[in-house]
């Protein structure tokens, strides 16, 4: 991946923001919206379906990063590609920073405080969300959202995984399995492409989207960049007894 040509900075910098505009103009009476951005493929393809709309404007992106680490909560992608993505998107990204073995509670508190960061930047009361199918999971996201006085939208929400995941094949998207959970998925898997050889690999028992936590991935190029990541991959180490997590930094 050394021929491509974004480059990284480690702060958020915005000049593809021209770029976004050129391929996605706002129109007159969209509804902006944050987007929670967790740096993988099904976030980063809820951009993309966003954008296709007339009636709605992604203006930030909210991610969580856990302190100490400095990764994306759950992902384990390191802060600067975050940066690094938010930059290609052409968004200005939110970190709602959260401590290391964080309850829920303290998530949620976090969570609030980045949704409140972004009323106050961007006047937004609508967030987006790139769940797929667990209907317990979006059924906490509207009882979070309605304590906190957000309306929430799941724009991919019941699709098919199967025939989505070639969507986004098909449509571009350049991701890689930056975790595995090694219970529901053989660690092998960690490091590699989100690419057809893969999905034909996969388990019959694995969502191909990896929706019920099988795997969880690192986007490095697709449709909602202006530009692909230039990344190195580094070591795969196993956490917790269980997630086989590979490491990738800039290059």
């Amino acid at each position: 991946m050394r021929d491509a040509t974004f480059a990284f900075t480690s702060a958020v910098t915005f000049f593809a923001a021209v770029t976004r505009r050129d391929r996605y103009p706002a129109g007159m009476g969209r509804t902006p919206i944050v987007l929670s951005w967790s740096g993988g493929k099904d976030a980063a393809w809820t951009l993309h379906a966003l954008r296709q709309r007339d009636d709605v404007e992604v203006v930030a992106l909210l991610t969580t990063v856990t302190e100490g680490y400095e990764r994306i909560a759950m992902q384990g992608i390191r802060v600067a590609l975050l940066h690094a993505q938010a930059c290609a998107a052409g968004l200005p990204v939110i970190e709602a920073r959260m401590p290391q073995r964080a309850d829920n509670a303290t998530y949620e508190a976090v969570f609030a405080d980045g949704l409140a960061r972004a009323r106050a930047a961007h006047g937004v009361h609508d967030v987006a969300f790139g769940d797929l199918f667990l209907a317990d999971i979006k059924a906490y996201r509207d009882a979070l959202c309605a304590r906190l006085g957000w309306t929430p939208h799941y724009p991919l929400f019941g699709s098919d995984t199967a025939h989505l995941a070639r969507a986004m094949l098909a449509g571009g998207l350049d991701a890689r399995l930056c975790c595995v959970d090694t219970t529901q998925l053989d660690a092998r898997f960690a490091g590699r492409a989100f690419d057809a050889a893969l999905l034909g690999e996969l388990p019959p028992q694995v969502d191909p989207c990896g929706e019920r936590g099988e795997f969880h991935t690192l986007v490095v190029g697709g449709p909602m960049f202006a530009a692909p990541l230039d990344v190195v991959r580094g070591d795969t180490v196993l956490r917790d007894g269980r997630f086989a997590y590979t490491d990738y930094a800039p290059a």
